[in-house]
């Protein structure tokens, strides 16, 4: 979690309301597991505003002369909330705020020997109230408060902290979500290869125009085959079993065999070369789509495996603009009987507008991408995007593909 922030753990028991002269009179007739004993309203206030974006003033509570410190301190926001508490899966208002609710399962003789040591040595206070105090209120309110909410978890750890494996499960899913950018979670079909410093260093130069054309092409390469493998590893695949030079076996996976390319013309047959190298003889097919303007959008060549229905199959194309040729080119697979959860569209940069339009329309179509960009100018241009792809992977400033073209007596595009 490189950038993003983690906050301390906030504590229900800050949320404690002071205790009135008259109680303190009682005090040890005081129920401190019974949800009235603490201030939701403001608990709720300070989370929402964290999760707003703003800092909070996180009340201090005293056990030793029961009472509440207002604005004891500032806490400002982070990207993960920590909120720890006997009740807080109690009122459903807090836990509709929560990404995640963790139940934490241990013994109940774990949990009076801590509960005894945490009491007499933070709290000052000794065994027998102690004890008292568990067998009157903790116990009882363990079964009619806490044990009911155990159905809300998310997660249930076993054995508390103790339980390294599902400590360690749930530190990789929260790093996972962190690093997914916003829009993998409103479209669940949108993969964003995890960014680090080689790739934002590779992006820095493919994107800056004074960026040579070898230079362009180099690093482009590099990048167009980290998006290719990642979207191998979205293919289906089974267990394989070999045996290795030292005639032990080895359990492995073998990845689906039934696999073909589509590339867009022109752009899209820069990522092919990276294709080859992954997949060995790997059938290409190609479309040509003329783009004018966000609503030109024409089918003018479509040259495609016979047996593509029966195949996985991965798009190519380097920038996802407005998406309106995406979707012409996967309409046309679906045409030719292409299963829609068979296709991986893979490409360098994604704009919003182009990701809501492929999900809209097609959401069981995978999308893989090395990076989100800000949006589209008024041109439908992607911003701050790399320019025209196509000319500066191939050195053209007109249209000349690397796949020649004619036109015949009709006026139809054909492959020489």
């Amino acid at each position: 979690m490189s950038n993003e922030t983690v906050s301390p753990i906030y504590l229900q028991e800050s949320f404690y309301y002071g205790l009135t002269d008259q109680e303190l009179i009682h005090v040890h007739d005081y129920n401190f597991d019974h949800p009235d004993a603490f201030d939701t309203e403001l608990l709720l206030s300070c989370m929402k505003n964290l999760k707003r974006g703003k800092a909070v003033d996180i009340p201090n509570y005293n056990f030793k002369t029961y009472k509440s410190v207002p604005n004891a301190r500032k806490v400002n926001p982070s990207d993960v909330i920590i909120l720890e508490g006997i009740l807080v899966f109690h009122d459903s208002r807090l836990r509709d705020l929560m990404n995640m609710k963790i139940f934490v399962d241990t013994d109940a003789d774990v949990r009076l020997t801590r509960r005894i040591r945490r009491d007499t040595i933070e709290k000052g206070r000794d065994i027998k109230t102690v004890l008292d105090q568990y067998s009157k209120f903790v116990k009882p309110a363990f079964e009619d408060f806490i044990l009911p909410t155990k159905k809300y978890a998310d997660i249930i750890i076993p054995r508390g902290g103790d339980n390294d494996v599902a400590i360690d499960l749930i530190v990789q899913h929260i790093r996972t979500k962190l690093g997914q950018h916003d829009l993998c979670k409103v479209h669940p079909n949108l993969y964003v290869i995890q960014t680090t410093y080689q790739i934002r260093g590779m992006h820095t130069i493919i994107r800056d125009a004074a960026t040579a054309t070898h230079d362009f092409i180099f690093y482009a390469d590099r990048l167009i085959r980290l998006v290719v493998e990642h979207g191998l590893g979205h293919l289906p695949f089974q267990e394989k079993q070999v045996i290795t030079p030292t005639g032990s076996v080895y359990t492995g996976v073998e990845f689906s065999k039934r696999l073909c390319g589509i590339s867009v013309i022109r752009s899209g047959e820069s990522m092919e070369n990276a294709l080859r190298a992954c997949c060995k003889g790997i059938k290409i097919g190609k479309i040509l789509i003329h783009r004018e303007g966000d609503n030109g959008q024409q089918l003018i060549y479509q040259n495609l495996p016979k047996d593509i229905a029966n195949r996985h199959v991965l798009l190519l194309d380097p920038i996802l603009g407005t998406g309106n040729s995406a979707v012409q080119a996967i309409s046309l697979l679906l045409k030719k009987g292409v299963q829609e959860a068979n296709i991986i569209f893979l490409n360098l940069i994604s704009a919003p507008q182009g990701v809501h339009v492929v999900s809209k329309r097609f959401p069981r179509v995978k999308i893989v991408t090395s990076e989100i960009e800000f949006g589209l100018n008024d041109d439908f241009r992607v911003i701050p995007g790399m320019g025209e792809f196509g000319d500066r992977y191939f050195g053209t400033d007109d249209y000349q593909s690397s796949t020649p073209l004619f036109c015949d007596d009709k006026n139809r595009v054909r492959l020489l």
